[in-house]
């Protein structure tokens, strides 16, 4: 292609973003009858009317649509190369929006932010904690954490961690009163908090594995809540077997406060991942973020479950 023809095909472009020749001359710089006369000499170099034109609007013809649908693209290849070549030699600086659920704010991040701030003093972090499985391309932000790899079609996913394992526990207290389950269908004849889902509303069936069984349990019992932390606490006060993240509530079980049970029964699921667009360059502040955080993950030395 030659630079008088990339010139005008980006003319083109301009004018078929705006769909007024004022405001495209405006953007490019030029005036609006240099840019009339451009766009008359591409229609006649490729012998078709691109656009209708009146006194009051301009539209583009089918062929100028066509045109439009498959140059957009292209141009914008050339822009993300000529980025991505410059924010591989940039400092990591400016903001950073990223949504989390709790658990990775709690237990992947936010331990973490002072030493990341160190190694990148120029970057703004926005954290958002939300437990919904959001759009975070829609709702503005960079990336997002989940548990688990469910991604949407165009979504990366990098992993910040290995695996994680489910864990079913309770007070010494309660088991000392009502025994100790020993497989997973003897849960339903205890006291199980159970966990619903913020996004979808559903109660989660707790899922267990051994080798290569598996068993879902629906189980029952008095308090139904939307937080894994409130799950742990819970059982804490005897309320009943909660069925957690293992890292939530490890240290209750190191200092002998919680009891973990059906212990071969745990399965082991992937751990955190950060997702973001496919279609957008992963900006310098964002590589910054998971270059840090996927050498400095703490469960990703240890650890399908609760995604």
């Amino acid at each position: 292609m030659r630079g008088g023809e990339y010139a005008d095909l980006k003319a083109f472009c301009s004018v078929a973003k705006e769909l007024s020749f004022a405001r495209a001359a405006a953007r490019l710089g030029v005036s609006s009858p240099a840019l009339s006369q451009t766009i008359r000499g591409l229609e006649d170099r490729l012998g078709l009317r691109l656009f209708h034109r009146t006194t009051r609007s301009v539209a583009l013809t089918d062929a100028g649509r066509l045109l439009y649908d498959r140059m957009t693209p292209l141009f914008s290849g050339f822009a993300d190369a000529l980025t991505e070549v410059a924010a591989a030699h940039a400092t990591p600086a400016g903001r950073l929006r990223i949504n989390m659920p709790r658990i990775a704010a709690q237990h992947l991040v936010c331990p973490r932010l002072a030493a990341f701030h160190l190694a990148c003093p120029a970057i703004e972090l926005e954290i958002a904690v939300d437990d919904r499985i959001s759009d975070v391309i829609a709702d503005g932000f960079d990336a997002g954490i989940r548990l688990g790899e469910r991604l949407e079609k165009d979504m990366i996913a990098v992993r910040l961690g290995g695996e994680m394992r489910m864990a079913a526990v309770a007070s010494p207290s309660y088991l000392a009163e009502h025994g100790v389950p020993a497989t997973p269908s003897d849960l339903r004849n205890h006291r199980c908090i159970r966990f619903r889902w913020p996004t979808s509303g559903t109660i989660y069936d707790w899922e267990f594995e051994r080798g290569h069984e598996t068993l879902e349990v629906s189980v029952s019992g008095p308090l139904v809540v939307n937080d894994t932390a409130a799950m742990t606490e819970a059982a804490l006060g005897g309320l009943g077997i909660a069925y957690c993240l293992e890292i939530e509530s490890r240290a209750l079980i190191e200092q002998g406060k919680l009891t973990q049970i059906l212990n071969d029964w745990s399965p082991r699921f992937p751990g955190f991942h950060l997702y973001h667009s496919s279609r957008r360059l992963c900006p310098p502040q964002l590589r910054a973020f998971i270059e840090f955080f996927s050498a400095s993950s703490p469960e990703g030395r240890r650890g399908r479950g609760m995604k």
